[in-house]
């Protein structure tokens, strides 16, 4: 059996993806690192794109799934907020807004991610 190249799930992870590239770009803007923002929206693009020629490929049905796997992927970032939040209150000291928004995206993205996998293994 040849397995499809595109999926709702793979796109809902390309959607927080395209979210942890736009948690970043401030922190960019602040640390004036011009060069890395350019290449950061030029990485959005492609995979946004990607992800627009993915969603026209999938199936009435699996293209209902998407909206569920958003929300979840809404609930995962929020719980990389509160995970992150937490871990820089008891370890670190003070780092600006900017920074944490960039580690809670990437953390809640993770947890999206190996939820996903986790869910297909069982």
């Amino acid at each position: 059996m040849q397995r499809v190249p595109y999926s709702p799930e793979r796109i809902s992870v390309a959607i927080g993806l395209c979210i942890v590239m736009l948690a970043a770009i401030p922190r960019y803007m602040v640390e004036g690192h011009e060069t890395r923002q350019t290449l950061l929206l030029i990485a959005l693009a492609i995979v946004l794109g990607a992800a627009a020629v993915q969603w026209k490929m999938l199936s009435v049905s699996a293209r209902k799934e998407l909206p569920k796997l958003c929300q979840r992927l809404a609930l995962m970032l929020l719980m990389g907020a509160l995970v992150m939040g937490a871990w820089h209150a008891l370890f670190t000291d003070w780092i600006s807004w900017q920074v944490f928004i960039s580690h809670a995206a990437t953390c809640g993205l993770l947890f999206h991610a190996i939820s996903l996998w986790w869910g297909k293994r069982e």
